[in-house]
């Protein structure tokens, strides 16, 4: 099929990397992945949750959110809804994990690094831009933590990314836009390490079920498209 964007069916969109965006954060990078956006910071702060007191380990955790114009009809604030919506909390759970499963939380001592993913301009692929994104600014924080002697060693042990896909009139494509994505009949967003080990598989037949050989064959290209990814990320001398 002929994508919108003249795009090869496993190829990702162009992504753009601008590190250093924020200048109170250790790490900030906003990360265009097509036509989305996001913007991704890592903070550190000296204290760590309740139930990792005293264990002399760190901690990794996520926020995520959608302005309200990065939709072409305003997304109300959570804030104003007093919580957070069930798609917001889902995302920034993904993010956690996916962080967490490629870090030694030992190494960091007893302190957490906060991730803020806040999407600028939403085209689809917003959660997996955002493990990137996450990336980025987690592995220019940890940078600045060693630079400053605030730990000994680094407590990274593999970068990670993510891409989306689905099956689109038969087809399948990686890193769906939002218009591939509204049509596709089955979609999946997979998270997976420089290694090529899987972190995380969010698949759903949306309106048909997946076969075996076409999961198998998603995973492949979901590999395939990843890879770009960290291409990018080796232009970028991030990894």
């Amino acid at each position: 099929m002929s994508r919108e964007d003249n795009r090869d069916n496993y190829e990702i969109r162009k992504i753009e990397i601008i590190r250093n965006y924020t200048k109170y954060a250790q790490g900030s990078v906003l990360i265009s992945c097509g036509d989305t956006k996001v913007l991704c910071t890592a903070i550190v702060e000296d204290k760590v949750p309740l139930f990792a007191r005293g264990t002399g380990s760190g901690w990794v955790s996520a926020e995520y959110a959608m302005l309200p114009s990065s939709v072409m009809v305003r997304k109300q604030r959570d804030i104003n809804k007093g919580k957070i919506d069930g798609r917001s909390a889902e995302i920034q759970r993904l993010i956690g994990r996916s962080l967490r499963s490629i870090i030694d939380t030992k190494k960091l001592g007893e302190r957490t690094i906060w991730i803020d993913c806040d999407v600028i301009q939403a085209d689809g692929g917003t959660r997996t831009c955002s493990v990137t994104g996450s990336f980025i600014a987690l592995n220019d924080c940890v940078k600045y933590l060693l630079d400053n002697n605030i730990i000994k060693e680094n407590p990274i042990n593999c970068a990670v990314a993510a891409v989306s896909l689905g099956i689109v009139d038969d087809e399948i494509l990686v890193d769906l836009s939002y218009q591939e994505d509204s049509n596709a009949t089955a979609d999946m967003n997979v998270v997976m390490t420089l290694n090529g080990d899987i972190t995380e598989i969010q698949t759903t037949g949306e309106k048909r079920p997946i076969s075996y050989e076409e999961l198998i064959t998603m995973l492949d290209a979901a590999k395939f498209g990843i890879e770009q990814i960290f291409e990018v990320l080796k232009t970028n001398e991030i990894i």
